[in-house]
């Protein structure tokens, strides 16, 4: 397989990140070896296996409608037929991190960029930047369902307009979608489940978040969420619950302008911190957290 187009690695509020080069580029399928494949079926399997009553019900049936298979990488253009006809996304192929304008203007046209590259067989539980295992198991698949569908179309119009607006903006709409889209929980009759793509393309996270004491798992609060810091680099120290995809649309309806002049006069929170007014289904422990900064 061919390596993948770094352009730089920039320091953002991510860490030092490698940015690529803006260009849709077809997806190379013939160059994926045996081994590239090898991966792909193991990640498929192992997530198969810990998702069922963990992953919400929207995201198994999702990931059903998607018809993807772990004997091989699936091609793209397999999946977009499938993909237009339920929501009207596609995919599109991409060297990996987009710069956040270029990356807010696809979601906006329900365009989702996945990464064409997939890890290497040492990487299997730890990557720093996401890979096609992490954008095509782990976002895709909601794509499918019309309320989040809806969701991230209205999320990338809103960046759009968050990026006209400046850099303390960018910052709070990147924790609505590190806590909802990659990292979110929902509250289902039978308990909560796993929904963010972080946490379903991770063996590790996906049974931390739900059955590990050190977390905290508070209540979905659109302003509370948006002044959160988080952990890019170890499990997270607090997970946000909704109640319904619907909650997550309902919250991007306003105007988000004001509400960026309001947080602007407000100290942003700690990522472990719990405050008195949260709805708390679990106060962590702290049990492992690491002591230096959140970003």
């Amino acid at each position: 397989m061919e390596s993948p187009n770094r352009v730089e690695s920039q320091l953002t509020d991510k860490g030092y990140v490698p940015v690529y080069t803006t260009a849709v580029v077809d997806q190379p399928w013939d160059s994926y070896t045996d081994t590239d494949h090898r991966v792909w079926a193991q990640l498929f399997e192992r997530q198969k296996q810990i998702l069922p009553g963990r992953a919400s019900d929207e995201f198994m049936a999702a990931l059903a409608a998607m018809e993807m298979t772990p004997d091989r990488i699936p091609k793209f253009d397999d999946l977009n037929p499938i993909l237009r006809a339920a929501t009207g996304w596609e995919l599109i192929g991409v060297e990996g991190l987009l710069p956040e304008l270029t990356f807010f203007e696809h979601l906006a046209n329900r365009r989702f960029p996945v990464t064409w590259w997939i890890r290497k067989p040492d990487q299997m539980d730890y990557l720093s930047e996401p890979d096609l295992f992490h954008d095509l198991f782990g976002h895709v698949p909601l794509l499918m369902n019309p309320v989040f569908a809806d969701y991230m179309e209205a999320y990338g119009r809103g960046g759009v307009k968050a990026h006209g607006i400046g850099e303390d903006a960018l910052v709070n709409l990147t924790r609505l979608y590190w806590y909802t889209v990659e990292f979110g929980l929902i509250r289902q009759q039978d308990g909560l489940r796993i929904y963010g793509s972080g946490i379903v393309s991770s063996k590790g996270e996906s049974i931390h978040c739900l059955e590990s004491d050190a977390p905290n798992r508070i209540g979905f609060d659109l302003q509370r969420v948006m002044r959160t810091r988080y952990r890019i680099d170890t499990f997270q120290k607090t997970y946000f619950v909704i109640d319904s995809f619907e909650q997550l649309m309902d919250a991007t309806g306003p105007d988000f302008a004001p509400i960026y002049d309001k947080l602007a006069q407000l100290e942003s929170i700690p990522a472990g911190n719990v405050l008195d007014d949260d709805n708390v289904y679990n106060r962590g422990t702290g049990e492992g957290w690491p002591t230096d900064a959140d970003v």
